[in-house]
This record gives structure tokens, sequence and C-alpha cells, in this order.
């Protein structure tokens, strides 16, 4: 990154921290950017980001901001992070893993995400998460941001059995987040239908399903979690829907009987469509296909529709 300048947003999406807490760091404390082209915004160097990275760290550990800000000042860019440190506060026990979700090779936004999840900072979450979706658009946003930090958490609790909090502040961002993506003029009737399973209470996958359609200009009925067998086949009698997507994440929520019911009661979707890791690599009845990734789902349904291939449904 030794030429390279970064905007605002970048710095913020990268730290984990909204943009408003970059503006006041600079007002507030000198913390802002250097680099500056005539007639262009200012642009943070890599140096402006090493001393933001302590000031981040050091408030995060309780520090207060105007002392962090003197040891981030004092940052040099031949300095390391270490001796800039005040001595530090007694730490818990790292206790398989300490408290840092492991995000893999996602990149720094989704280390950004991470930092502002484990700090419980929603109104950071949503604002990275919401650029990230107007910038990326919703399927890589949901593949390189935001599904690498949900698989951290789950990591992290499957070595600790805690941060079940931070797991429901980011769940509940990231359903915010989706929600505001534009959806088709309410005048479109939707022809796609997208349930949970019955007693599966997993929906993050739908919802980013139930978005990046709308991204591509179809429109869904999302009904949501534990759809009961009785009231699936009943939804979609009423309504008719070309597409049915039926979710399972885990394999005790996916009882093929959902299936059969749901084909045998009354009106058989064109597209039957089975997405999540729960369903059983084999014994899905007839007609019904696997939905392996969101792309493919959305590729799938759009094509659908472009096709011509959607038969009007009932109202």
């Amino acid at each position: 990154m030794a030429d390279e300048a970064l905007t605002a947003g970048a710095v913020a999406r990268r730290l984990g921290v909204a943009v408003t807490t970059l503006r006041t760091w600079h007002q507030r404390y000198g913390l802002g950017p250097s680099h500056h082209v005539p007639g262009q915004h200012r642009r943070y160097t890599a140096e402006d980001l090493d001393r933001l990275q302590v000031m981040r760290r050091l408030t995060a550990q309780g520090v207060p901001p105007s002392e962090a800000a003197s040891w981030a000042r004092r940052l040099s860019s031949a300095s390391t992070l270490e001796p800039l440190e005040p001595p530090p506060a007694p730490k818990p026990a790292r206790d398989g893993g300490g408290n840092t979700i492991p995000t893999g090779r996602a990149g720094p936004v989704a280390r950004g995400v991470a930092r502002a999840a484990m700090r419980l900072d929603a109104p950071a979450l949503r604002e990275i998460l919401a650029s990230t979706v107007l910038e990326r658009g919703v399927v890589a946003a949901w593949k390189e941001v935001m599904m690498p930090v949900l698989i951290g958490i789950g990591e992290r609790y499957e070595a600790t059995k805690r941060f079940i909090e931070v797991e429901h502040v980011i769940s509940r961002a990231i359903t915010e987040v989706l929600s505001s993506v534009p959806r088709p003029p309410s005048s479109e009737i939707p022809h796609v239908l997208l349930a949970a399973a019955d007693e599966e209470l997993h929906t993050l996958p739908l919802e980013a399903l139930a978005a990046a359609l709308a991204e591509a200009g179809v429109p869904t009925r999302l009904l949501g979690a534990r759809m009961p067998p009785q009231a699936l086949v009943d939804a979609v009698t009423r309504t008719g829907p070309d597409v049915v997507v039926l979710w399972s994440q885990l394999s005790s929520t996916a009882h093929v009987a959902q299936w059969e019911k749901l084909l045998t009661g009354g009106h058989r979707p064109p597209l039957a469509a089975a997405a999540g890791p729960g369903w059983p690599a084999e014994g899905l009845p007839d007609g019904v296909v696997r939905l392996g990734s969101l792309d493919e789902g959305v590729r799938m349904i759009a094509a659908l529709f472009e096709s011509g291939a959607r038969h009007t449904a009932a109202s």
C-alpha cells in the first residue's frame, strides 16, 4: 500500500469504524488525511492509516480518546506499533482463539466489519455494510464480506461458547442493510416465494437472495423462518408462484416430506429449488433442483424471468 491513497470510506471500512468517527478524530485530534491533490478530496496515506490503527486499538482497549490520539500522533512511518502502546491492562485469557474474529483471506473490509462487530458497534456495521453493497452489489458483498465474518463468528463460538451477542448485532445489521436494497415497484406482482424449512431459524441467506434478486429487478415474497409445511402449501396455493425456494441450514430441518407435501398440494411451481447445506445430496423428489450458491440462485431465477418463461400467476 506504499503508493495507495485511500478515501475516508475505504479507511473506515478497513478499521471497522464509521466515517463520522474518522471525521471526529480529524477535527478533535488532528488525525486526518495528509495527501492532497488540488481540486480533489484529501486522501489517507499509509502513514495516516497506521496512526488511525493505533487510535482504534487503544480506544478499543479503553484508553481515553485524547490520550490515544497523543500516542497515535507520535507514530512515524518507520516506527512499529508496539513501543507506542501504554502499559497494557490485564486481558482475559485467549481461550480458544481470543477475541479476534478470523476472516481468512477475505480482505480488509471483512476485517473491518469483524472489528466493528466485536465492539458491538451497530452504526459502524450498518455504514460499512451499506457502502459495500452499494459498491460491490449484494452477491459480492455477501460472499466477500458478510459470509466470512459470519463463519468466523461461528468458529469463535465453537471454540469459546461465547460471542452470541456479536452474532446477534451483525445479523441485525445485515438484515437492515439487505432490506434497504431498493425493491422493484409495488405494482409488480412477486412470482418468487422464499421460505425457511419447518423449524429452520436461519434466514439471512434468504434475505440475501431477496435483495440480490431485487437488484436484478425480480420481486419476491419472503415468508421467513420456521414455515410449517401446511402453511407453505396454503401460501403457494394462494399466490401461485413460478418459483419456490425452501432454505435449510441444518439437516435436522431438511425433511424431504415438506417437498412432497408442497408438490402435491394443488399448485406445482415451474421451479422448485432446495437451498442450503441441510438438504441431502440425494433423495429429493423429482423436479426439485438444488441451489449451490447465492449467485447460482440469482442467475437461475433471473434467467427464468428474462426468458419470458414465467406465466401469469394468480394474485
